[in-house]
């Protein structure tokens, strides 16, 4: 699996930017697509994410919440955007797509239960100057 993200860059304070990553390479019948972050000398945390079984309901860390919004491509379901507003200096960190799963085989070994298996991308910078 291959996470593609786009859409980093340089901002104000207050400004809007939207990160788009397209998942390629393989499908899932149950999966979680969200965004993590990571800012210098902190460890990575968790954006927000939409579930793609049972509805597609998106759910957003504190730290965002009503200011970012997830949502998937309607042409292609292995895309998702998140459109971030009202950016403040403190969302300046890398941004990651991640994808999160369920897997029956892991390294040869059968998982009836389903193995939990992370993907990531590559990571794109957002930087909100004051």
């Amino acid at each position: 699996v291959q996470l593609q993200a786009s859409g980093g860059g340089l901002v104000q304070a207050g400004d809007s930017l939207r990160l788009s990553c397209a998942a390629s390479g393989r499908t899932f019948n149950y999966y979680t697509m969200g965004w993590f972050r990571q800012a210098p000398g902190k460890e990575r945390e968790f954006v927000g994410g939409i579930s793609w079984s049972g509805g597609s309901t998106p759910y957003y860390s504190d730290s965002v919440k009503g200011r970012f919004t997830i949502s998937r491509d309607n042409a292609d379901e292995n895309t998702v955007y998140l459109q971030m507003g009202s950016l403040k200096p403190e969302d300046t960190a890398v941004y990651y797509c991640n994808l999160k799963t369920l897997l029956s085989y892991y390294r040869g070994t059968y998982y009836p239960e389903g193995y939990e298996h992370n993907y990531w991308g590559r990571g794109t910078q957002v930087t909100v100057s004051s």
